[in-house]
């Protein structure tokens, strides 16, 4: 399988490594060189380090299944090319209208948007019946998950075969019908978004807030541990995404919107409700 990946920063890069290490031809498009070599960088290192943990497979052998350019129209012999651009609908619907120019009519377009209506973005497209949401998770190598979303002209052809791209990475696809933050967005949001008020409010420190849930409910990571591993500007854009289309229950607390001012997104910037030295 060939697959094209649009975008290679955390979530993009991510996507290519797990495709790439379960045996697909990749091909990742960057907007110029400088970005196009710290993609190519990052995947490879990613790869070595799955390799280190017992991943099977040559470092040659993964380099030469990977292709990292700035020449979109390397998808054109792609079977699949995901979006992975930022959570931005405007800039997203663009990416998504470049990529369809040039790939073949029997090619599946797919947006890794975690929040982003997909009849929304398949609005301007010429084939919306090639066209569904695959919300992978951050770290993708490191997740079990991948939400399917499907829109009102999504070809149930290509959601089946998005099941198999899915499980042939070794994760568990759940299908989903396009809504306001899809399944997981929305749950997900709802306990961040508490947690960050509890906060607030002066209720219990970020570590006690975590270790309520992770310890209580068994959750991996507690809520604001995950915010910092998804990003806050991530979780802001979700938040405002969703407080348009469901209310204020969804209404983006002033210390996340204060915290993505100051520009401490979280683990990608070094701190968030946390600090990471990593």
């Amino acid at each position: 399988m060939r697959v094209g990946v649009l975008g290679g920063g955390r979530m993009g890069s991510g996507i290519a490594h797990a495709f790439v290490i379960t045996g697909s031809s990749v091909t990742v498009v960057e907007r110029d060189e400088e970005t196009a070599d710290a993609a190519a960088g990052r995947i490879r290192e990613n790869l070595s380090r799955s390799i280190q943990r017992g991943a099977t497979g040559s470092i040659d052998d993964f380099a030469a299944a990977l292709e990292v350019g700035i020449d979109i129209s390397a998808f054109s012999d792609c079977d699949l090319v995901i979006e992975a651009v930022p959570e931005d609908r405007a800039l997203k619907a663009e990416a998504l209208h470049r990529i369809e120019r040039v790939l073949s009519t029997d090619a599946a377009l797919a947006s890794n948007t975690s929040s982003i209506s997909i009849d929304a973005l398949a609005a301007s497209l010429a084939r919306p019946n090639r066209f569904l949401g695959l919300h992978f998770f951050n770290p993708v190598p490191a997740s079990a998950l991948v939400e399917i979303v499907t829109g009102t002209a999504t070809d149930p052809a290509v959601i089946a075969a998005a099941r198999g791209w899915v499980e042939a990475l070794g994760k568990t696809p759940i299908t989903v019908r396009d809504s306001p933050g899809f399944a997981s967005s929305r749950l997900g949001l709802v306990l961040a978004l508490e947690a960050i008020r509890m906060l607030e409010d002066g209720v219990a420190t970020a570590e006690d807030i975590d270790t309520a849930m992770e310890r209580g409910y068994r959750h991996p990571l507690g809520p604001l541990r995950t915010t910092d591993v998804v990003g806050l500007d991530v979780r802001l854009a979700i938040a405002e995404e969703l407080h348009a289309a469901l209310g204020e229950r969804f209404a983006p607390p002033d210390l996340l919107r204060q915290l993505v001012a100051d520009g401490k997104l979280g683990r990608k910037s070094g701190e968030g409700f946390y600090r990471w030295d990593d």
